[in-house]
């Protein structure tokens, strides 16, 4: 057999035994699989990559005779309705009983589900069809944000709602470190549209995810959720830094941890924790306050090495102010025991790569870098003068490098 000629032939070829599958919700997996395709590999604006494929299929095919043309066409304007032509797509009576259940769908539940820090909710809607036996089971579509980074991390499609309602429920009243939750559904469509639209602009998709193949299918079923019937809450305000600072000075985790001893270097102090609340306020919410293990990895390991510059005695402060802040900012927030325990502990985990990692500077940036190196020359990074004089001065070293 020939190769197919155009990406529209291949698609029309994986899609050849779509008249054989038993019911409505395989022709959506199959469908949303293909688009994946898309998405994956568009580089900019996925969610329009797709929309335009899908418009473009639809006028390519608009003639083909086969049946399978004609069911995919179907599927592909179900799956993505706002496409070109989409609105135009009739439903072929010639084709498999189970075409006409094609998205006819209603959503049965609406829950969310997360860690007790805050670092990551799940969102999950139950869904049925009309016709059960042409249309396929109760199914479900699960929608993971992630609030450190602001995006969808993973979105799956599960051809078994009760399994995975159940499991979900299962874990989340054996830990005490998940909560549970019926969910609002304006306020589901909300959460999760807004992140799609981050992720939609990544470069590169998270790995080990089901986010392409099922993005097309999760997508055209949260639309059936209703808008949101009042006006979304702003997030609250979050603490007055001053205030919180005082507070935390004032507290028995900086006693503990020598940060109000007399002798204490009130410089490198002040500097770590401003560092803290810079780090704070590039996450989604810009809450010093929700602090977990993975906020400290982030800090510790990464952004610290990227974004400032560490003398000695900053180095040594660090891991003191990190330690306290670690203690008291889970026991503000009301955390329940085994969550402050469990982030103290890998704070501990982290304190010998933070050094490690300060020492080698294999982590800075190239202007980090460029900064921490004048400074070991004795040069003000402050004093533009100073600088000038030296760029003057190591104009040959700067052109070899």
């Amino acid at each position: 057999m020939p190769a197919p000629q155009s990406v529209y032939e291949a698609v029309l070829h994986a899609a050849r035994d779509v008249i054989k599958l038993g019911c409505a919700l395989d022709a959506e997996m199959l469908g949303t699989a293909l688009l994946g395709s898309v998405y994956s590999v568009a580089e900019t604006d996925r969610a329009a990559a797709v929309r335009d494929f899908v418009g473009d299929f639809l006028s390519v095919t608009d003639q083909r005779p086969e049946p399978a043309a004609a069911t995919i066409r179907e599927v592909f304007a179900t799956l993505v309705p706002d496409a070109d032509g989409a609105d135009q797509v009739g439903h072929d009576t010639r084709g498999p009983s189970w075409a006409g259940q094609l998205g006819r769908v209603r959503p049965t539940g609406c829950y969310a589900y997360g860690d007790v820090y805050g670092d990551q909710t799940s969102y999950l809607v139950t869904y049925a069809y009309d016709d059960s036996s042409d249309g396929g089971p109760e199914h479900a579509v699960v929608a993971l944000v992630d609030h450190n980074i602001g995006i969808v991390k993973d979105v799956f499609v599960a051809t078994s709602a009760e399994r995975v309602l159940a499991q979900v429920r299962t874990v989340c009243e054996h830990d005490e470190l998940t909560w549970f939750r019926d969910e609002d559904p304006g306020r589901l469509r909300d959460e999760v549209d807004r992140h799609l639209q981050v992720t939609d602009e990544l470069g590169d998709l998270p790995a080990d995810s089901s986010l392409a193949t099922d993005r097309a299918l999760a997508t055209a079923r949260l639309a059936l959720l209703p808008a949101p019937t009042t006006p979304l809450l702003d997030e609250p305000e979050g603490p007055d830094v001053t205030e919180l600072m005082r507070d935390f000075l004032a507290s028995p985790e900086a006693a503990r941890a020598g940060l109000t001893e007399p002798d204490a270097d009130q410089p490198s102090l002040r500097f770590c924790l401003g560092l803290l609340l810079d780090h704070a306020a590039t996450l989604p919410g810009a809450d010093p306050l929700r602090w977990s293990p993975a906020v400290a990895g982030l800090f510790l390991l990464d952004w610290v090495h990227r974004r400032a510059v560490l003398d000695m005695d900053d180095a040594a402060m660090l891991p003191r102010v990190v330690r306290a802040w670690s203690s008291y900012a889970t026991w503000r927030r009301g955390l329940p025991p085994a969550a402050i325990a469990e982030t103290d502990a890998e704070v501990e985990k982290l304190v010998p790569e933070f050094a490690r990692l300060y020492t080698t500077g294999e982590r800075r940036s190239p202007a980090t870098a460029a900064v921490a190196q004048l400074i070991a020359e004795g040069v003000d990074p402050n004093d533009s003068a100073a600088i000038d004089a030296w760029i003057q001065a190591n104009q040959d070293r700067l052109g070899d490098e």
